[in-house]
């Protein structure tokens, strides 16, 4: 979490730069990853402010062991220009539908948030909140009631089925859109019409309960069944959350049995993959469990530690909070030396995650261009389309054009314009035309190792981006040569 950070990782230039890529959303965000003090910095802390993410979620259909380099990705191999891909300043945040000119009943009201209650929960004083709410309340180390400010005897949370029902259909009498599609047990379906889940909820309500059992086996047990639920179908991603698993998952990522924390990460992968579950995940504080899983977890967690990182990542706002966690450091790591899967999952969350400028330094001071280097030169070049395409997001930035020239990548890159596949020689081309924008010596550099014909011939039959990079690179040398 952004707030636990050492004061050195969030220095005052890393401050001013957030600022400047997300204004105000930031520092709601840092309200989110921090743990309140008190009631009225609760008070301030959304419940749905999500960034707006990517309509193209690969990860949709591709859960847990189908995954691969997401579509994202694609699309940049063959037409996003890497120094277009910065997060716009403006960038909107997409908005709650608003219920101006309707007085909300003060009962549907959530003590702490004071905002309408989606999945309220009694305490053991009686009292109901919001479960989002009152569970950060709780994790972050409360005992008492914030409202009555009794001691709680007990921590159990009982969602209050009465209150949701009326909430329910208060919103429906007033056309109010609510959080999710779930309405009196019954789950909105996309053709509009409703389909009954009570006994879904009853069960996956049970398996909740029986993941904060005391006994390891059940735990196990309850979080293996979760993690299978998840995987199936959106209807159980929005049962799951509704019945308050996220906050509950996290917590089990820190857990000394491996499959409890094996199957606790891979849950919450499956989950982030339903949008409205992004924001609840980061509410819940799971980055900085989710870094430690990444670190030191088994490869298949590891693996899916990875691409959960890469799931949340699509959220804008998300790529600050994950950069800032630790994230890229493990992420490099698992890059260079995880598994084939592994590999994959690490380049897919880094991709997305130095699209934004602050992470790009992150990267480089990890040693990810060495990475990326080993990944372009290995004789199977199984991973040669993800290096040049992180390689072409990041060549734009100054640390990494000089750990790329230092690296003696520009020979291999010069290679691959001649022997690379279309896809390649685009992104190899537009990796030196950034190395040589206003740098003669780079220039001279590759003119000396004999780019000249092979960007001749990549002008006249690329395809129509790298007939720009080559053309582009091609005025700059005869611009130098003229001189």
């Amino acid at each position: 979490m952004i707030s636990k950070m050492p004061s050195h990782e969030l220095s005052q230039p890393l401050a001013e730069e957030i600022s400047q890529v997300l204004g105000k959303s930031v520092s709601r965000l840092h309200k989110q990853q921090s743990c309140p003090e008190n009631l009225s910095e609760l008070d301030s802390i959304p419940i749905n402010d999500e960034g707006k993410c990517c309509s193209t979620n690969p990860a949709r259909s591709r859960l847990e062991r189908t995954r691969s380099i997401p579509t994202e990705v694609e699309v940049s191999l063959n037409a996003i220009e890497p120094e277009s891909q910065e997060i716009s300043e403006t960038k909107s945040l997409p908005e709650v539908k608003k219920t101006e000119g309707i007085v909300i009943p003060e009962d549907f009201l959530c003590p702490i948030s004071l905002e309408l209650m989606r999945d309220p929960v009694i305490v053991a004083t009686g009292q109901t909140y919001e479960r989002s709410y009152i569970q950060r309340w709780i994790d972050c180390g409360n005992t008492t009631c914030p409202k009555t400010q009794q001691k709680l005897q007990h921590l159990t949370l009982t969602p209050n089925y009465v209150l949701r029902s009326l909430i329910s259909q208060w919103c429906i009498e007033h056309n109010i859109e609510q959080p999710t599609g779930l309405t009196n047990g019954k789950l909105k379906k996309s053709d509009g019409s409703f389909r009954d889940v009570t006994g879904d909820i009853a069960a996956i309500e049970a398996l909740v309960w029986k993941l904060s059992s005391r006994s390891v086996e059940e735990r196990r047990s309850a979080v293996t069944e979760i993690r299978l639920l998840s995987k199936r179908s959106t209807d159980n991603r929005i049962l799951i959350a509704e019945a308050g698993a996220i906050p509950v998952l996290v917590n089990l990522l820190t857990s000394e049995d491996v499959l409890t924390q094996d199957n606790a990460v891979t849950s919450i992968l499956n989950l982030s993959i339903y949008e409205n579950n992004k924001g609840l995940i980061m509410l819940a504080g799971a980055i900085p469990s989710i870094v430690q899983v990444l670190r030191a977890g088994t490869m298949e967690a590891r693996e899916n530690a990875a691409a959960t990182l890469f799931s949340l990542s699509l959220a804008d706002e998300n790529k600050i909070i994950i950069g800032a966690s630790g994230a890229i450091p493990a992420l490099v790591e698992l890059l260079q030396n995880g598994s084939p899967r592994g590999k994959k999952d690490a380049a897919t969350a880094l991709f997305n995650l130095c699209i934004y400028q602050g992470n790009k330094g992150r990267a480089i001071r990890a040693g990810i261009i060495t990475a990326l280097l080993k990944m372009l030169t290995d004789s199977s070049k199984s991973m040669v389309d993800e290096a040049l395409t992180i390689m072409s997001v990041l060549a734009s930035h100054q640390e990494a054009k000089v750990a790329i020239v230092k690296a003696s990548t520009i020979p291999v890159l010069i290679d691959l314009l001649r022997t690379g596949l279309p896809r390649n020689k685009e992104n190899a081309a537009a990796i030196l035309l950034a190395l040589c924008k206003r740098d003669a010596d780079n220039l001279a550099c590759i003119s000396r190792l004999g780019a000249l014909i092979p960007l001749s011939e990549l002008a006249r039959n690329g395809t129509e981006r790298a007939k720009r990079k080559a053309t582009s690179l091609l005025e700059h040398i005869h611009k130098l040569q003229q001189l």
